[in-house]
């Protein structure tokens, strides 16, 4: 979620899709203008680096198996911050003139672009940005990701059903959408399965010591402990947790997947869950070479916010063609129509609302990497 903030003005072409002949028709010469919208700076600029990874490398093999429609992509840096976002939009949509966004991937940065996205009536396909209020009465807003309404459900049954948990506490990032929407999920539903939530704390992406919400914790003594954060704040939530000797589970969402937080943990992650949009351990077709091309081009293994830019810039390719237009209502249109669409991270189908539905995975934290434990259906 590394580029510099030079990216904001880099403009390249780029070629795409084997197509029908009435595709090649209508849109052979033509150029589709894409404005990439991502934290490439900044306090989140992790999660955006790893989504331009992503798209760079689902435009690349697009260009190496097609020369019938032109696309230029126009990138704008967000800088980690809404109203970055909301500048970056305006310049994409009003200078560039693009007729799809991708990004953002911090949810509180959607919500500020997004609202600027759909008075222009210009689509935007958030990669990862799981708030539910990222596409809550928006037309032209969409997600690659599930909602944390669907994340917060999947943790707090896990946690209740498969950890047997009876009660929990919630350490809230205040500053933080993804975060608020997150707790208030996992709360409701963990007290609707019949835990309790003894106590909801809260931190600031300023703090850089948690010893007095971890006081209180220990004096509480929950089973698990939801944490719904950035990687930044939860390593060292997790670090000190471990140096005061908290027994509880140490729970969270897909914001925990980051190397970074390993290497800020120092080993204290290990033993945690999270909810994340993949697992490597998938046998599925599309999964497998996504990650075999990814670690080709990059040599590094993918983080899930890799696979959803690759989903998102896949999404749209495919609504372009669909749509057999570079018209941004009928690309919209076409968006709305996904369904059951082959991505790395699961079969997407674009539900009512403009969120995917498709399956989540819980991962346990193990020395260098992940052990796949269950997934959770949206369906079931």
């Amino acid at each position: 979620m590394g580029c510099s903030a030079s990216l904001k003005k880099f403009i390249f072409p780029l070629t795409s899709l084997i197509v029908s002949s009435s595709f090649i028709q209508n849109l052979y010469g033509l150029e589709a203008k894409i404005g990439i919208l991502l934290s490439l700076t900044g306090t989140q600029a992790y999660y955006g680096k790893e989504a331009k990874n992503g798209i760079d490398l689902a435009l690349e093999q697009h260009l190496k198996t097609n020369k019938d429609l032109k696309l230029k992509l126009f990138v704008e840096d967000s800088q980690s911050t809404p109203s970055e976002a909301a500048k970056g939009i305006n310049k994409l949509i009003t200078s560039d003139k693009v007729i799809v966004v991708i990004g953002d991937m911090v949810s509180s940065n959607t919500i500020a672009a997004g609202s600027i996205s759909e008075k222009a009536k210009i689509p935007l396909v958030s990669p990862g940005s799981t708030n539910d209020s990222v596409t809550i009465g928006k037309n032209y807003i969409f997600r690659a990701c599930f909602t944390d309404s669907f994340q917060g459900l999947v943790m707090a049954n896990f946690a209740y059903k498969n950890l047997n948990a009876k009660t929990a506490v919630v350490l809230q990032d205040s500053d933080s959408d993804y975060s608020i929407g997150l707790s208030k999920n996992f709360s409701d539903r963990f007290k609707a399965d019949g835990g309790q939530i003894t106590k909801v704390l809260h931190y600031s992406q300023k703090d850089t010591n948690f010893t007095s919400q971890l006081g209180e914790i220990r004096k509480l003594k929950p089973d698990v402990v939801f944490i719904p954060g950035f990687h930044q704040q939860v390593g060292v939530i997790l670090r000190e947790a471990k140096d005061l000797q908290i027994k509880a589970k140490m729970l969270g969402g897909d914001g925990w997947d980051t190397q970074e937080l390993r290497l800020i943990a120092k080993g204290s992650e290990n033993g945690g869950y999270i909810s994340n949009h993949y697992s490597s351990e998938s046998k599925d077709p599309n999964l497998q070479s996504f990650i075999k091309e990814y670690k080709a081009k990059f040599k590094l293994e993918p983080s899930s916010f890799s696979a959803l830019g690759y989903d998102a810039a896949n999404l749209v390719i495919q609504a372009i063609k669909n749509a057999n237009s570079i018209d941004p209502e009928k690309i919209n249109t076409a968006l709305a129509k996904t369904k059951n669409f082959n991505a790395a991270t699961g079969v997407i189908s674009i539900d009512k609302n403009h969120n995917a539905s498709k399956p989540a995975v819980i991962l346990e934290f193990v020395p260098n990497g992940y052990k796949y434990i269950t997934s959770f259906n949206p369906n079931n």
